[in-house]
């Protein structure tokens, strides 16, 4: 397509070689155009903005300098990928993002050879950009890999443990530091520009190694000499002796919205032979758009929204969402109960840990993105008799799961986990479905695990969490808002173990556990008009199961359901366990167990969601009616 001065140059591009054919100068413009085509798109999608466009000139450097896909670009968590994937074939596509059908919003592989990795949970990147530079050597093909990660991913260990590692990849690998938060550099300009240019030049890099060589050959002694010298130089300019100490050569800091400062940089790095190489960036989060720069978040994740005022869609007022009740009751607990404390990875507002923390802020703990750490810390708490809350996202708390087994349930420490995004979370797809915490936590020794079936079984088993001082026990509660019961006044300490009957019936037994509840007992309502008298318990507890309520109904009911919002291996396979060891699979019971597919299911709003795993109360009664029809006895495990 011809460029005219009334065609967008953004129209021009629709794969990186289209970007490649500008001049260096027509880049700032196309930068312009793609914000402001980032802007618009999640305006009318939602998603998560300010980080898109604190690296939208980055974006635009990247593809500009660099060959992708044969380069492998690997951006971290993928919050900042939005323009990533305009100017790589999914521009036609972009306000689809998070929708059922639509894009992702994150790099996905099965999306475009230029995501050559998945992202979503943090610090992935390194590791990842480190085993595709290996690999190409190991096969002498061409192709670097480059990792774009964020200042809050690179505080997490597993960041670290790659570039430990990243001297076997040599020039292959490069590391672009995006600094957009925590100011770990001196400030950007002009001098800091012209270091970054003239340290990253071919020149520069060539006479260093030279210089290396002859001193080696002169001895150890005027080599380290040397090496120390250069270093305490290079710190005290550029502020990037961590780095170097841990094998890279060092390059920055330098303005990540400057293209003139970045394409030469670049340029530098991609034809040095030295390596592995960082290069350290400062953007600035919202970059562009002037109701995003001034937000305190920087826009992080947003609802749809007027792209001239920056007003946000208000979201119809409804009931308060779970992590704010949890918030709040933990809060409010503390004030008599001095060793209550909370402890969250970085996720403080998503978690309810804001809440705790304005009322208790010396007992409220943001590790970072670290939970291993934040595991084995709230553990070292507990030993020492604090009454530790470890509230991590379902998805999240899957990083630390070592942690969990060794350091808490082997020692039977009481961990109190209160465990957030459990069951399908809607737009964030896949990658944050608390699918498995159920099957992960039940399975060992000494825990107890609790499904809060509302907000105000969530009050009753937050209380319930702080009491229990035997070991370790979690709490698990779904996204967003409750179902709109009434919170309670004085929360009700629960018996370990016990569940609830909800409604009395005679012939169906539909025990569930968590918010499922409501669903079955719609479920049980179309299941009584068809003649079907149906019992609803809500069992609460997934370990330890109550037995005596479940043998009850075994024995009282014709057919038995479970239901649950976790995976495989959950509610349904530990009752299916207890009828085989009881031998009452052995009378003839009819027994089904109703739980998320063995799929990763993809991002739809939440309802969808169930419906498409089948979940919902329809689903409950097509369930039970074909349970009856069979003519076989015995106990399957089967999803409508």
């Amino acid at each position: 397509m011809t460029n005219t001065p009334e065609t967008p140059l953004l129209d021009t591009v629709e794969y990186p070689a289209d970007l490649r054919k500008l001049e260096p100068e027509q880049l700032r413009q196309l930068s312009d155009e793609l914000r402001a085509e980032m802007i618009d798109a999640v305006s009318t999608s939602g998603g998560h903005l300010g980080s898109g466009l604190g690296v939208v000139e980055l974006t635009v450097a990247i593809h500009y300098v660099f060959n992708t896909p044969e380069d492998r670009l690997v951006w971290d968590v993928g919050h900042q990928c939005y323009p990533h994937k305009i100017i790589t074939g999914r521009r036609d596509r972009i306000r689809t993002l998070r929708q059922g059908g639509g894009l992702s919003g994150f790099t996905k592989r099965s999306e475009s050879e230029y995501d050559p990795f998945g992202a979503a949970h943090s610090s992935t990147s390194i590791s990842a950009a480190l085993g595709f530079a290996v690999a190409n050597k190991l096969q002498n093909q061409p192709g670097r890999g480059i990792a774009v990660i964020g200042d809050g991913a690179m505080s997490a260990g597993m960041a670290y443990e790659a570039m430990n590692n990243a001297e076997q990849a040599g020039n292959r690998l490069v590391v672009i530091l995006n600094d957009n938060d925590m100011s770990i550099a001196p400030p950007v300009g002009g001098l800091s520009a012209y270091l970054a240019r003239m340290v990253s030049s071919s020149e520069y890099l060539g006479l260093r190694s030279m210089a290396s060589k002859i001193a080696r050959k002169l001895g150890r002694r005027v080599w380290g000499g040397l090496e120390k010298a250069e270093e305490y130089a290079r710190g005290m300019v550029t502020g990037g002796t961590m780095f170097e100490e841990l094998g890279f050569y060092y390059v920055g800091p330098i303005d990540g919205h400057n293209l003139d400062h970045l394409i030469p940089v670049l340029e530098n790095v991609r034809d040095a032979e030295e390596g592995p190489v960082l290069i350290h960036v400062v953007t600035t989060k919202g970059k562009g758009y002037a109701p995003a720069e001034q937000s305190a978040d920087k826009y992080h994740g947003v609802p749809k929204f007027d792209v001239v005022t920056g007003e946000k869609a208000k979201s119809a007022s409804g009931p308060p969402a779970y992590q704010n009740v949890f918030g709040d009751t933990l809060a409010k607990l503390a004030e008599t109960d001095p060793k209550i404390c909370a402890i969250t990875a970085a996720m403080p507002s998503g978690t309810g840990v804001d809440r705790f923390a304005q009322a208790h802020p010396e007992r409220a703990f943001d590790v970072g993105i670290a939970e291993q750490h934040g595991v084995t810390f709230a553990a070292g708490l507990a030993a020492q008799g604090m009454r530790p809350f470890a509230a991590i996202y379902s998805t999240f708390l899957q990083r630390a799961y070592d942690q969990v087994v060794h350091d808490v349930a082997i020692q039977n420490l009481p961990v109190r986990f209160a465990i957030d995004r459990a069951g399908l979370v809607g737009a964030d797809g896949a990658t944050h479905a608390g699918s498995f915490d159920i099957t992960y936590l039940a399975t060992l020794p000494n825990f107890v695990v609790m499904a809060a079936a509302d907000e105000a079984e969530l009050v009753h088993m937050t209380y319930t969490a702080a009491e229990y001082d035997t070991g370790p026990i979690a709490l698990r509660y779904p996204r967003g808002g409750g179902v709109g019961v009434e919170l309670p006044e004085t929360p009700q300490l629960l018996e370990i173990g016990k569940g609830r009957i909800v409604k009395q019936g005679s012939k169906v037994a539909l025990l569930t556990l968590g918010p499922r509840l409501h669903e079955a007992l719609k479920a049980a309502e179309q299941l009584d008009a068809k003649g079907l008298s149906t019992t609803v318990a809500d069992l609460r507890f997934a370990k330890p199961l109550d037995s005596e309520l479940i043998e009850k109904a075994m024995r009282d009911h014709d057919v038995v359901v479970t239901v649950e919002e976790g995976a495989i291996g959950g509610l349904g396979a530990h009752v299916l366990t207890l009828a085989s060891d009881t031998g009452l699979a052995d009378d003839g019971l009819k027994i089904r167990t109703m739980r998320l597919p063995d799929v990763f299911q993809d991002q739809d709003s939440p309802d969808k969601q169930y419906d498409e795993a089948g979940l919902n109360a329809p689903h409950i009664v097509d369930t039970v009616l074909k349970a009856l029809r069979h003519n076989s006895a015995g106990i399957e495990e089967v999803r409508a």
